[in-house]
């Protein structure tokens, strides 16, 4: 195994993920939702927690893994997560009442987030979070910029793709959308970027 495939399985292993994430996770698996890697959530804690954060928007539900651990990283905030699928909501709305967040910190929208997101407050948000698929990922981030307040992070799940982003043989919709979009942001002034190859890669933005 080369060195760096090292690295990367000794830091997802370094991560001990609480019980009722792992269960998620599972049960995830299971219905076939891509979730985020456990070295991924623990960034995601880290960064809610570096940043204070207050107020969460997520576009992606799922079961709930991604909303734990970003609450573990900033339990003061509420969190606003939108979903299509509305029997995965509940599901996470009762794994989040489990975990002790109060119910009025917990505000899950069912529907589609092209949809639900122009009706959403601009600037009123410290964290955005986004696991969709990479089909629409420009305009979510578009939207997320938009949402975060100024000093604001928005973070962007499976940026790599399943490793075809790297691969420039790779030239699919989904490939092609991100591989703009992180050209789009390399050039604006808007914004300060950073991209880790950490689970799947995770895209980091702050709005200046």
């Amino acid at each position: 195994m080369a060195s760096k495939d090292l690295d990367w399985k000794f830091i997802e292993e370094y991560v001990r993920e609480r019980d009722d994430i792992a269960v998620l996770r599972e049960n995830s698996a299971e219905l076939g939702i891509d979730v985020i890697s456990p070295a991924t959530g623990a960034h995601l804690a880290f960064v809610a927690a570096a940043c204070g954060a207050e107020s969460i928007i997520e576009i992606g539900t799922g079961l709930g893994v991604s909303a734990l651990w970003l609450l573990s990283g900033a339990p003061q905030a509420s969190i606003t997560s939108i979903d299509l699928e509305a029997d995965y909501q509940q599901v996470a709305r009762a794994a989040l009442l489990e975990a002790g967040i109060a119910a009025n910190r917990i505000r899950l929208i069912s529907g589609a987030a092209d949809q639900v997101l122009p009706r959403m407050n601009e600037a009123s948000y410290d964290l955005v979070f986004i696991d969709a698929g990479a089909d629409s990922v420009i305009a979510h981030v578009e939207h997320g910029i938009r949402l975060a307040r100024p000093g604001g992070v928005i973070l962007v799940a499976h940026a790599l793709w399943h490793g075809r982003v790297a691969n420039p043989a790779q030239r699919d919709e989904p490939v092609d959308s991100l591989r703009t979009l992180f050209a789009t942001l390399a050039e604006s002034d808007a914004v300060t970027v950073a991209l880790s190859p950490i689970g799947d890669g995770l895209l980091q933005i702050v709005k200046k």
